[in-house]
């Protein structure tokens, strides 16, 4: 077993799909293969279960994941530990965020980051920022730029960086009559309002207490995965959304909606930089860490 091997594995255990695995660590689908094979010879266990359609990982690969996960963050603290102290930092971190997030926010803590840390890589993924806290707690990423959730991990921090209002937004040209200009003037109004929402996160948890504040049960007529999408749907005339004004100050369909002013009104967001803890013993880490200054004024 080497640290190679354990990188392959990861590849696996995240992707469940060999070829992707393979383009990932950056070997042939056939050395993926041998490798996954020695390292259950190895153990004399095995780690995935595979037929023609699927991957899974067995309970065994389970245990094996968290095991290398905390062998390869040992393996890259104890090299930064043994390495001249008098050199610049230098690695690779692994952050997750939203699209917004990474030319609004993340843009202006690079340019901190960089010229203090020129060694350090990001390695950046984005997508749906419901899901970036899981990723962190799993592993997945060292950070994540996310809003605030109602009850934090106790194995995570939080570190906030700004505030953004959750604000209803509403087409400019609607397609729809029951699609308001200005607040219904009442509960049986708001029922009928087309209304476009997140599947899921703190913005839907919010709405959705608005809503039973309202004694409403609203009409969804679409949810869907990430804030700019809901955005886009908007625009097209199909409904009204709620998203956090930060998105739409950043988006290029901002002059195609307007806000829809409604009281009461809904909680912010607050937005900040979480990692778990045992993440800021590693140096690098902490380097981008600190590059993060008191929260800003309300957007």
């Amino acid at each position: 077993m080497n640290i190679k091997s354990l990188h392959h594995f990861l590849a696996l255990a995240q992707t469940l799909h060999f070829g992707r695995a393979s383009e990932e660590a950056n070997i042939s689908l056939s050395a993926m293969s041998r490798h996954i094979r020695q390292l259950e010879n190895e153990l004399g266990v095995p780690l995935f279960t595979r037929d023609n359609r699927s991957v899974a990982l067995t309970p065994e690969g389970s245990a094996f994941e968290t095991y290398a996960r905390e062998t390869l963050s040992r393996w890259d603290q104890l090299k930064k530990e043994l390495s001249d102290s008098s050199e610049n930092l230098h690695g690779e971190i692994s952050l997750y965020c939203s699209v917004t997030a990474s030319y609004s926010i993340l843009f202006d803590l690079l340019n901190r980051f960089r010229p203090r840390f020129p060694d350090i890589d990001i390695k950046l993924q984005t997508g749906d920022p419901e899901h970036a806290i899981s990723r962190v707690l799993a592993g997945d990423e060292e950070l994540c730029i996310a809003a605030h959730p109602a009850s934090l991990p106790k194995t995570l921090y939080f570190k906030p960086i700004t505030k953004s209002p959750l604000v209803f937004i509403t087409p400019i040209n609607p397609n729809d009559k029951d699609i308001p200009t200005s607040q219904p003037k009442d509960g049986q109004h708001w029922a009928q309002v087309p209304m476009i929402l997140s599947q899921g996160g703190i913005a839907r948890t919010r709405v959705d207490q608005w809503f039973k504040t309202l004694k409403v049960t609203p009409r969804i007529y679409a949810q869907v995965a990430g804030n700019e999408a809901i955005v886009s749907m908007v625009s097209l005339g199909l409904g009204v959304g709620v998203v956090p004004k930060i998105v739409l100050d950043n988006s290029p369909l901002a002059q195609r909606v307007r806000t829809l002013p409604v009281t009461p009104t809904l909680l912010p967001y607050e937005l900040g930089l979480i990692t778990a803890k045992r993440n800021l013993k590693n140096p690098l880490v902490e380097a981008f860490w600190s590059v993060v200054d008191a929260p800003e004024p309300l957007l």
